[in-house]
């Protein structure tokens, strides 16, 4: 009866469990319980499977692939992802986060994108991850520290900063973006490491399902670098301000002054911006041909 009366409270409380979500449960004192992606808070582009471990957003928009953790995340809890697709027809990939905002307590449709939609939004925090850390195949992991900063790591990089501010003295849930170049993305599950033990989350992962390009797979090739080198800038180097860059990408510099007077998209992307939305991504005014 009280195991009856803590779940309904969990469930009140959006404590990581929902009409759809996994059941929270723990194998022993080392598991973090089971860790999917919220089957209801998706992004209108975006289909999960793989018993909500797999989310797929359309190659043929950059935007509208918002998901979330089905359950809350610990501080130090670093959350695992590969890359299964990305294409090459977009500037931008991953985006990565944390917000204070249950998942099940969000309306649909959710907004196109993290950045701006929803971190100009109290309680939420997201970053860029580069566009060479996301080619399909890629593993990466994030996750907030103690003292409320976002990191990401990867098997081809150290860990880099990518934001600070986050509130850890609330609850909060992991904020993905399927953005841009990046298309598909399997989570593979997370870890907290502590002196004395490490715990994960469960059950353990289903085989993986194969990349969609198996020569991607490789390390990604510092040569891309180079691909307009005149205004990219690498989003863990970034010591300029945050308006300094694309909105779009997050990566290049933003040069190019739009007729409302917004200077927030770089030459790459202003193009597919005008034909596909018509609009300034910041104010919607109409961008003239």
């Amino acid at each position: 009866m009280k195991t009856i009366d803590r779940l309904l409270k969990m469930v009140k409380s959006g404590g990581g469990t929902s009409v759809g979500s996994v059941m929270p449960h723990k194998c022993g004192s080392h598991c973090l319980g089971p860790l999917t992606f919220h089957s209801q808070a998706v992004g209108v582009m975006v289909h999960l499977s793989q018993g909500s471990r797999l989310a797929e957003r359309r190659a043929d928009t950059f935007r509208n692939g918002l998901v979330f953790s089905s359950r809350q995340v610990k501080v130090n809890e670093r959350i695992h992802l590969r890359v299964l697709k990305d294409v090459s027809n977009w500037h931008g990939a991953l985006r990565v986060g944390f917000t204070t905002v249950p998942p099940s307590d969000r309306s649909l449709p959710l907004p196109g994108m993290a950045i701006p939609d929803l971190t100009r939004s109290p309680g939420h925090w997201a970053a860029p991850v580069h566009e060479l850390c996301c080619l399909t195949g890629s593993e990466l992991e994030f996750w907030v520290s103690a003292h409320g900063s976002c990191y990401v790591s990867s098997k081809n990089s150290m860990r880099h900063k990518l934001l600070t501010g986050v509130d850890i003295s609330r609850p909060l849930w992991a904020m993905i973006d399927i953005y841009g170049q990046t298309c598909s993305v399997f989570l593979l599950g997370s870890e907290q490491k502590s002196l004395l033990c490490t715990k994960r989350s469960c059950p353990s992962m289903d085989p993986l399902p194969p990349p969609h390009n198996t020569q991607s797979t490789l390390s990604p090739d510092v040569s891309r670098l180079s691909e307009n080198s005149d205004d990219c800038i690498s989003c863990f180097d970034m010591e300029l301000p945050a308006d300094t860059f694309c909105v779009v990408c997050m990566v290049r510099e933003a040069r190019i002054t739009l007729p409302c007077g917004h200077r927030c998209l770089c030459k790459h992307c202003v193009s597919k911006v005008s034909q596909q939305f018509g609009v300034c991504p910041l104010c919607r005014h109409q961008i003239s041909a």
